[in-house]
């Protein structure tokens, strides 16, 4: 154990337990039982002895190892296994892997460096059949560095059926020879390198041997009482006894929660073995969830009428009475990731470089981008399949320039996912800072992205079409309406269809960041400089169409929301503002929703012609207070507080300035001066079945505040996703949660792939600040949000994930709310009223 733990230390080999010590003796292959290795060189073995480093325990995806070396440690051992023929596949497959570690080993390619390489280093059994297919493949890696490579091999590696597998001879009852290995979901049973069988660590219920006979013990529901225990014969007690305590490792290793603790020795006598595997580190959870759930493909590419039957729209649920804006989002602390204090020291430690947690920002919306465009190419596809109500024209139009989109996006998470798992790592490389760097994969994608700028172009035909023929097909209405009710779609469904352009701006604003954080000599700096250029051409392409779209989608979700409205949508008409304003009445002041909109003509609904508006808080003694008149009526109102009543007088006198045909709606039944007045107001929104309780209309309503077309087009550009601790007011531990900012709302995940939200937090109105000596919170980067009694937590990972979280919050809470970080204010200004 000593000479193990000295060659650890001499490498500084950090993620141990994957290894152990090799050592080939007459018979077999012994794998870091050191116990037996020691014995049988005292007794038979030789003077000078050859041990070798192996990989002992193979993870179902090695890409979310941590440490560079390891990576490079594990596509070693990919290289032996196939030398030695243990990693089985085709010549194809084996021509590619042979092909990256060419490239691992002496770079971008060379014909005559390639002849002379491939002549001195065996890397195939069969390696002259096919060293022009290698040298061929190794022509397209041109550019990528050896961490890169080894990256590629463990991809390629990983799906292949021999991948870690370690044959242990046997014969089943009938006396036919079989091979036994042992892997990360459970037992394997081979004849020749076919694989016949599996089971899962899940299916069995114990494991022994008795002399040369190795015993599975199933559960019975597996096959049956009659049949739960299975038997193999193997060549000796011993070979038994070392591939036992192969597959209790195993499953230690990848299964339990907790380390056994050891039983007390008997002092007589024992019965069987009392070998329990301990490895220093536990990391197991994450791969045994990762491989033994299903895990259905999103995307069937077989084109846009296709989709993987995995998708069904039964497994969407209701979300049932939605809760009101006001009330806290309600999490089950069971089933939330909860990180305790103790674990603080077990924290993964990043880098501590603005560009990394900039880089990683992308990697994260990038993320939550791609599972909102599932919930067209996916889930949405599925319903109206499922229904058959979709005109085929549309349905051709709709995915065939949303398809593209998505598969493009796919491929670039992936690049990013990867570079940033190569910038985490550490090692001699990353010293000289050879992968602390996104500007060459950003570069290389928004090039790309200029070849789907017809695609992005079409969204405003898509857009209008869908809402043509929702208009038109009734049974289209129907799923339309149905599907937005589903938890998936957590915002209104044709948002879910701008993210492409709105993504665009991201990418622009990401990049403006890096550039201004690199100084023009960094390494980086060029890429990134050259990216923003790139993604700014096209960003302005399209500006006015994002306008425009995000117009449309607005009128389109007020169409919908309120009764009694006609073509809305019709050209020349502009969405200008939303919200709540106390209407002077003969029953005194009353709630309504005021919406004004740009139009060229009037309806048969509350529709004021203005011509001025001044404030008149004097005169009616109501604070707040300001007159709106039009050719046809004059009426009183009265804001919630001094900045939202400025900002309603604003709006207003730009719209008479510039001699707008504008139209102040107030919800019809709300606008009856009766006894039910305020009952019918409240009706009116909540009756609707197919409202959100976090839609703008509702949140506004409750928060008694507004919303402009500028300050959605704000929200646009402030959208973010990552995980954060949260901790209510009186609670003690901390949850972790894969938490997305968007359309002024947090939702709340358990993480990054969960399909829908768990909670959601709309912010209007609320305040953001850091912490008070009060609220007894000792950590670094927290801030707060309160709304009246509301009160949470929030900590972030760096300092810059902190300043980001506080922008982009800052830019959804009121206008009152962002001021109190400014000038100390009352309690009741606090809570924007007075």
């Amino acid at each position: 154990q000593t000479f193990y733990s000295e060659v650890l230390r001499r490498i500084n080999l950090i993620e141990s337990d994957y290894f152990g010590l090799e050592f080939q003796n007459l018979d077999q292959r012994i794998l870091g039982f050191l116990k037996l290795v020691c014995l049988y060189l005292l007794f038979t073995g030789p003077m000078n002895t050859l041990f070798r480093l192996s990989v002992k325990f193979f993870p179902p995806d090695p890409g979310q190892l941590q440490e560079e070396f390891t990576r490079y440690l594990f596509s070693l051992q990919i290289k032996r296994d196939l030398i030695e023929g243990r990693l089985n596949c085709t010549e194809n497959t084996a021509a590619l892997l042979a092909s990256h570690l060419v490239q691992s080993e002496i770079g971008d390619y060379d014909d005559i460096a390639d002849r002379e390489f491939l002549k001195i280093n065996k890397l195939l059994p069969y390696q002259e059949r096919v060293q022009e297919k290698i040298m061929e493949i190794h022509r397209r890696h041109i550019g990528q560095t050896p961490a890169e490579t080894d990256f590629q091999v463990l991809e390629i590696a990983r799906k292949l059926e021999m991948y870690g597998v370690r044959f242990h001879p046997a014969a089943d009852r009938e006396g036919t020879k079989i091979n036994l290995a042992v892997a990360h979901m459970g037992l394997q049973v081979f004849q020749g390198h076919t694989k016949i069988n599996t089971f899962n660590w899940s299916k069995i219920r114990k494991l022994s041997f008795k002399r040369k006979q190795f015993l599975i013990k199933l559960h019975p529901e597996v096959h049956g009482p009659h049949q739960d225990t299975l038997e193999f014969l193997m060549g000796s007690r011993d070979q038994c006894k070392i591939f036992w305590k192969n597959c209790v490792e195993h499953h230690s290793f990848f299964r339990l929660l907790d380390q056994p603790q050891p039983k007390s020795k008997a002092i007589f006598f024992s019965r069987g073995s009392s070998f329990r595997y301990r490895c220093t580190r536990v990391i197991i959870l994450m791969w045994a969830i990762y491989y033994l759930i299903p895990q259905p493909s999103p995307f069937n590419t077989k084109g846009p009428l296709c989709l993987s039957p995995s998708f069904q729209m039964s497994t969407l649920s209701l979300p049932g009475q939605a809760p009101s804006p006001l009330q806290s989002p309600i999490l089950n602390e069971v089933d939330t990731a909860r990180l305790e204090e103790d674990e603080e020291g077990r924290r993964k430690r990043y880098p501590t470089d603005k560009a990394y947690f900039i880089a990683k920002e992308i990697l994260t919306t990038e993320r939550t981008y791609l599972k909102d465009l599932e919930v067209i190419t996916v889930w949405f596809r599925s319903a109206v399949i499922k229904e058959n109500a979709m005109p085929e024209g549309l349905m051709t139009l709709l995915f065939s320039n949303i398809d593209p989109i998505y598969e493009f996006h796919r491929g670039f998470l992936k690049e990013i996912d990867q570079r940033l798992a190569l910038w985490e790592g550490r090692s001699n490389a990353h010293v000289k800072g050879d992968y602390q760097r996104i500007g060459d994969v950003m570069l290389r994608n928004m090039c790309a992205l200029k070849e789907f700028t017809g695609y992005l172009q079409k969204h405003d035909e898509v857009l209008t079409e869908l809402e043509k023929a929702t208009k038109r097909v009734k049974k289209l209405e129907t799923v339309y309406k149905e599907f937005e009710l589903q938890k998936v779609c957590y915002l209104p469904l044709n948002t879910f269809l701008l993210k492409p352009i709105q993504r665009l701006m991201h990418y622009k604003l990401i990049l403006e960041r890096l550039c201004k954080h690199y100084v023009p000599q960094h390494r980086d700096y060029d890429d990134c400089k050259e990216a923003l250029k790139e993604v700014a051409e096209i960003a302005a392409q399209l500006q006015s169409s994002l306008i425009r779209l995000e117009n449309f989608q607005k009128l389109t979700e007020l169409q919908r929301d309120l009764i009694g409205i006609e073509n809305l949508t019709a050209p020349g008409r502009e969405f200008i503002r939303e919200g709540c304003l106390y209407k002077l009445t003969k029953k005194g002041l009353q709630q309504r929703m005021f919406f004004l909109v740009r139009l060229n003509l009037c309806s048969n609904v509350a529709v004021l012609i203005l011509t001025s508006v001044e404030e008149s808080e004097n005169e009616w003694s109501v604070p707040h207070c300001f007159t709106i008149y039009s050719a046809q009526r004059t009426i009183v109102v009265a804001a919630s507080s001094k900045v939202e009543m400025n900002k309603w007088i604003e709006d207003l006198n730009m719209a008479i300035d510039i001699k707008y045909l504008n139209l102040l709606i107030t919800d019809p039944e709300v606008d009856q001066e009766s006894e039910d007045d305020m009952n019918s107001s409240r009706c009116s929104l909540d009756k609707q079945s197919h409202h959100r309780a976090n839609t703008t209309m509702h949140v506004c309503w409750h928060r008694n505040t507004s919303v402009s077309m500028s300050d959605h087009s704000l929200a646009v550009e402030n959208q973010l996703s990552g995980y954060l601790l949260r901790k209510f007011k009186n609670s003690n531990g901390w949850q972790k949660l894969w938490v997305v900012f968007t359309n002024f709302c947090l939702f709340f995940y358990k993480t990054h792939q969960d399909d829908f939200p768990l909670a959601s937090l709309p912010l209007l109105g609320y305040t953001v600040s850091t912490p008070g000596d009060s609220d007894s919170i000792h950590k670094e980067y927290v801030f707060k949000l309160q709304f009246k009694s509301h009160v949470y937590f929030f900590r972030a990972e760096s300092e810059y994930t902190f300043e980001r979280w506080m922008e982009v919050i800052k830019s959804a809470a009121s206008s009152a709310g962002r001021m109190s970080l400014l000038v100390p204010k009352g309690p009741a200004e606090m809570n924007g009223g007075s």
